[in-house]
């Protein structure tokens, strides 16, 4: 199967590099020259536009900022759209609106082709070494199709059910990301001022019933000084905000998400929007006149688990 990816940005060139280290035949396509040669350099090849790409593959990924960019690559001038036919595949691996995935879906099945979104979780460390976990939504005969590929891509697969299920449970979990993060935040820098060792409170908190995934990875960059997880506050607001749109056409009344988005709407006007998202916890920092670090944490987080076959996650019934 030939594949092409568009988008290879923190997350999308990290699995598109798994795509290249299982000898996949892999053709890629971005805004940013200098990246696309280094994947050419690795054995990929590349193409000028999203609809030549679309010429020559079987399967196409996206992996891009915003459904904005995904729509422009699918419709837009020059997308590849009119590439689809009977045979050929779309995997959306974008953090996006479900509604517009349903939109452009429509579409591209309209042309005879099949369509997932197939969003990612877990770090773009995980991301590097295959072993991120993805959710799969659309067709189940689409998903069989796939899936030899996600497993390359990923470790922990979910068919979440219809297209659009995948979009609507990744902007979930993002906001619970966020959610743990801006606690977090409050939580450390509780521990500074309180004088307490920023080593000892972390591994506190590991061991203890406030652990969380985002404690695991997030707080060692904080404790770092570097904050840097691959991820800005730019990109939290987009997430944060698709979860919060999506709660009021739902009309679910929500309390925590509000304050959240406004938090991180904050944290993007005083230090921009593409501030490293744990760096949150400066606006408390600053309010404090502290620094909240630890010694002998990481700059920026590695995957130390090998890299295993993925494998379908089944939901217990």
């Amino acid at each position: 199967m030939k594949i092409g990816f568009i988008g290879l940005g923190n997350v999308g060139g990290k699995l598109a590099g798994s795509l290249i280290r299982n000898k996949h035949d892999v053709t890629v396509l971005d805004l940013n020259r200098t990246l696309v040669d280094h994947f050419v350099t690795r054995g990929a090849r590349a193409a000028a536009t999203p609809l030549e790409l679309g010429q020559g593959v079987d399967l196409i990924i996206t992996c891009l900022p915003s459904p904005a960019a995904s729509a422009a690559v699918v419709e837009g001038e020059n997308g590849f759209l009119p590439a689809l036919g009977p045979g050929k595949i779309w995997l959306e691996m974008s953090t996006t609106d479900h509604a517009d995935i349903i939109r452009l879906g429509a579409l591209v099945e309209a042309t005879g082709a099949m369509v997932m979104d197939c969003p990612v979780s877990g770090g773009c460390h995980r991301a590097d070494t295959g072993n991120i976990s993805i959710f799969a939504g659309g067709r189940r005969e689409a998903f069989e199709a796939v899936l030899p590929v996600l497993k390359s891509l990923g470790r922990r697969i979910l068919h979440t059910g219809a297209l659009g299920s995948a979009s609507e449970i990744k902007v979930v979990t993002n906001y619970l990301c966020t959610v743990h993060l801006a606690a977090l935040a409050e939580a450390l820098t509780v521990c500074k001022v309180a004088g307490m060792d920023m080593n000892t409170a972390y591994e506190a908190i590991r061991i203890s019933s406030g652990n969380s995934f985002v404690h695991e990875t997030e707080s060692q960059v904080i404790l770092n000084g570097s904050r840097d997880i691959s991820f800005t506050m730019d990109l939290v607001i987009k997430d944060v905000g698709l979860f919060d749109q999506l709660a009021q056409d739902l009309h679910v009344p929500l309390e925590i998400s509000p304050l959240v988005l406004g938090i991180f709407k904050d944290g993007q006007a005083k230090y921009g929007p593409r501030e490293h998202s744990p760096n949150i916890i400066r606006r408390i920092e600053e309010q404090c006149g502290v620094k909240v670090l630890g010694t002998g944490f990481p700059a920026e987080m590695t995957d130390d688990e090998p890299e295993e076959p993925g494998y379908e996650v089944i939901p217990k019934r």
